[in-house]
């Protein structure tokens, strides 16, 4: 995997801006993810591809975290603006407060690669959302990795 450095979105995330959202969510981000959005808020990447279940997947960019997506021509990839867009098709908890499935990147065709919290709140897996399978309430994921570390090895 190879950072396309000149699309990595400004300003970069900020401890406060961090601390915000995970407020909001309501869960911690692993420490893989932080410091790995800290550099590359956003960014495209070079053969980003992965595969699962005999299928290949594109990884578009990954999102960014803004504390103002109304002046950034990158909010549309702001985690927020997108996690807010497709919000009740992550979860099948009508009542959740927060988060338990977080898109973090982009996948070719619709799709999201997520942090899924749902088995454990302090260690996420990774998986694949699919937006042509799930439905209001009736979320589709596949575990791609145990951890966003692995994610990125799998990229690599």
């Amino acid at each position: 995997m190879k950072i396309k450095h000149n699309t990595i979105v400004k300003p970069l995330p900020t401890d406060e801006l961090i601390k915000k959202h995970e407020k909001f969510w309501r869960l911690k981000l692993p420490e893989s993810f932080l410091r790995f959005i800290k550099e590359n808020n956003g960014a495209e990447i070079d053969d980003g591809t992965f595969e699962y279940s005999n299928r290949g997947y594109a990884v578009e960019r990954f999102l960014c975290m803004l504390d103002d997506i109304e002046d950034n021509a990158n909010g549309i990839y702001d985690i927020d603006v997108v996690f807010t867009q497709i919000g009740e098709r992550l979860t099948d908890n009508e009542d959740l407060l927060g988060a338990e499935v977080l898109p973090i990147a982009s996948i070719f065709a619709g799709d999201f690669v997520c942090l899924d919290y749902r088995a454990d709140k302090n260690n996420p897996s990774v998986c694949i959302w699919s937006h042509e399978e799930s439905g209001e309430f009736d979320p589709v994921t596949y575990k791609v990795a145990d951890s966003f570390s692995e994610f990125l090895n799998i990229l690599e």
